[in-house]
């Protein structure tokens, strides 16, 4: 992979992971594209990989959070007089909301690089679960806020991330659709979505460097670490940008352009793939 390619791509994850529009199915789509087979074993390993810099981007936009949740969360495991503070709960909530697609991606591993990694699922996904956000967009009360998040909420929205793994379906789509069918407002559901995307994009880095580290060199065929780590700093700068400008829109707006968004991106997709213009992998 050239650097020219590695920048584009990581400038796509960078803007779309915080989106709900599948940030996988876009890097998916593009790396079909440029010509990559997109089930190889390096191709989804560097797709995973890249996402740290939105992490990263992530952990610094919150850092404010962080910086109280941590200390409240380690003072509640060791006193039992901290643990009705409200940050050691959404310490233990964002953790248990964490677990579900820890498990499944871990089950699944072998579909979810194989299997789902076909843009017929890409194309499926971006236009059904446009429906469900739809729903979720117009059934929403938004009367509940931060100080009410319990673990049983996180629980059940960090169940509905395991449906994330499917390419177009968009990990903050299922995060954020889940939040307002709780009934929470659209910037505590969209902070929850960053946070939940901590544990979860930073194990699929972890578990992706560890098993691919070598498939990944250029050495024995693969996309090479030099256009990995531009792609994953690229990633990190536009990731930045991403997330200030989202928490700030969606306090205003509804998620009507993203939805309208996804049913076009996903029809032109599956009718390049009915007339054979591209492969599904």
């Amino acid at each position: 992979m050239n650097i020219l390619e590695a920048v584009l791509l990581g400038a796509v994850e960078g803007f779309t992971e915080f989106l709900p529009i599948s940030s996988t199915g876009h890097l998916t789509i593009l790396e079909k594209l440029l010509g990559y087979r997109i089930d190889a074993p390096d191709i989804t390993a560097f797709t995973a990989i890249i996402q740290s810099g939105a992490v990263l981007a992530t952990t610094i936009f919150l850092r404010h959070d962080i910086a109280r949740i941590v200390p409240a969360f380690l003072r509640g495991l060791f006193s039992r007089a901290q643990r009705d503070n409200a940050d050691y709960r959404f310490g233990w909530a964002v953790i248990l909301g964490s677990v579900p697609i820890g498990i499944i991606g871990l089950l699944f591993q072998d579909s979810i690089e194989t299997t789902l990694r076909s843009l017929w699922f890409v194309a499926i996904a971006l236009i059904a679960y446009s429906g469900v956000m739809w729903f979720a967009d117009h059934a929403a009360t938004g009367v509940r806020h931060a100080p009410d998040v319990t673990w049983k909420d996180t629980l059940i929205i960090g169940t509905v991330q395991c449906l994330a793994l499917i390419p177009g379906v968009s990990r903050s789509g299922a995060t954020m659709t889940a939040g307002l069918l709780r009934d929470f407002d659209r910037v505590t559901v969209t902070k929850l979505s960053f946070f939940l995307s901590v544990p979860a994009l930073l194990g699929a880095t972890v578990l992706q460097t560890a098993s691919e580290y070598d498939g990944i060199s250029t050495a024995n065929g693969g996309v090479g670490w030099p256009a990995t780590i531009t792609a994953t700093l690229v990633s990190f700068i536009v990731g930045w940008f991403a997330v200030s400008w989202l928490l700030k829109f969606i306090a205003k707006h509804s998620y009507s352009i993203f939805i309208g968004y996804r049913l076009v991106l996903g029809a032109v997709l599956m009718v390049l793939l009915a007339t054979n213009v591209i492969e599904p992998r």
